[in-house]
């Protein structure tokens, strides 16, 4: 019935196109008619013709999520890289949808990866925005840019940060993105992360920021054992617990108000870093009041929030400790005498002591 349609009067095969532009091969391609697609390519030359809207047959293909039809296609030697009147690249409804195999195969065919719609998004921004993760990882491990900016300035990051999405926070910081860069109201991802209120995101990035200044260093260029694989997220191991409830008693029950920013400042957190910590809890809250008054004078800040805050700074230190294969007694006990909190230091000296005595029993 194909090949009838092929021949006088009907004339299938035309390149001319319909009131929108559409030829044939269009139609079929849009529809998913893989026979069709494959016999209409027997007669074209040309498998790049564009409709009214600046579509490929492959571009329709991809939009209807034709698989089979993409790939006669792209066999056939249509070109991957025609973008639309609206600037969208085959890969943009793709990463948009979620669609990963499709993603794979335009990408194995040269697909650009990083190419901008007219909202300056690429692949990337729709598929964090979309929060679709196995399309994120192909777009990660083929190498895409991840410090591309849209028309807000902001990466992927920036939108993961900004929607709470902390698994996606940790797929494009394990890559090393640029974490200074800045959106059009001068946020880093850090200050969208705080803004919104998003703590655990917040803390993410601090870790990271950390990580790769302490990589950054010289002779810290060696990988992580295998059994300890890199994460910023939260640490719930059995092996840290003690170290963590120690950490939690310091925050919560030998803390005073400015006992953590001097700590924190001791180990090297950043004005911004502690800014964000700092956050939670007391957004709206006049400048300065917060140095200048007792927990009691300002109810707005919340009974425990300096304990809060004491608490996250300590264990993202914590993280870049253990990565840094450093002793958590003895830095806690050095930061500690440093803000004069020697009680809590000695403390802290006696604890090791005693687990180092019982280390020795055992063994």
């Amino acid at each position: 019935m194909l090949e009838l349609l092929m021949e006088e009067p009907y004339c299938m095969a035309t390149t001319e196109g319909e009131q929108n532009g559409n030829t044939p091969l269009h139609l079929a391609a849009k529809n998913g008619h893989l026979d069709a697609v494959q016999l209409l390519l027997q007669s074209f030359d040309n498998r790049n013709t564009v409709n009214k809207a600046g579509e490929t047959a492959l571009y329709l293909a991809v939009n209807g999520d034709h698989e089979e039809c993409v790939q006669a296609l792209l066999e056939a030697g249509c070109d991957v890289n025609i973008v639309t009147t609206e600037k969208s690249s085959c890969l943009h409804p793709v990463s948009e949808k979620g669609h990963t195999s499709l993603a794979k195969l335009l990408i194995a065919n040269g697909v650009d990866m990083n190419f901008q719609n007219q909202h300056q998004q690429a692949a990337l921004h729709l598929a964090v925005k979309n929060g679709h993760i196995p399309l994120l990882h192909t777009l990660l491990e083929s190498g895409c840019d991840v410090n591309v900016t849209d028309h807000r300035g902001q990466t992927g990051l920036h939108i993961a940060a900004e929607l709470g999405k902390a698994d996606i926070v940790e797929m494009i910081l394990k890559t090393g993105a640029d974490l200074t860069l800045q959106d059009k109201q001068a946020k880093t991802a850090l200050g969208v992360a705080a803004r919104g209120d998003m703590v655990i995101i917040v803390d993410m990035i601090i870790k990271a920021e950390r990580y790769f200044a302490w990589k950054a260093d010289a002779g810290n260029n060696e990988t992580l054992h295998d059994e300890s694989p890199l994460t910023f997220k939260l640490d719930h191991r059995e092996e840290t617990r003690q170290i963590r409830t120690t950490i939690w008693n310091l925050a919560y029950k030998q803390f005073k108000p400015r006992d953590w920013k001097r700590l924190a400042r001791h180990w090297v957190f950043t004005e911004e870093q502690v800014s964000a910590i700092e956050e939670q809890w007391t957004a709206g809250v006049p400048k300065g009041t917060i140095q200048s008054c007792t927990v009691a004078e300002c109810p707005l800040l919340g009974l425990k929030s300096y304990q809060e805050h004491g608490h996250r700074m300590m264990l993202i230190w914590l993280h870049g400790t253990l990565i840094a294969r450093k002793s958590t007694a003895k830095e806690l006990h050095e930061g500690l005498l440093s803000i004069g909190n020697k009680s809590a230091a000695d403390k802290i000296r006696l604890e090791s002591s005693g687990n180092e005595a019982r280390k020795c029993m055992v063994s």
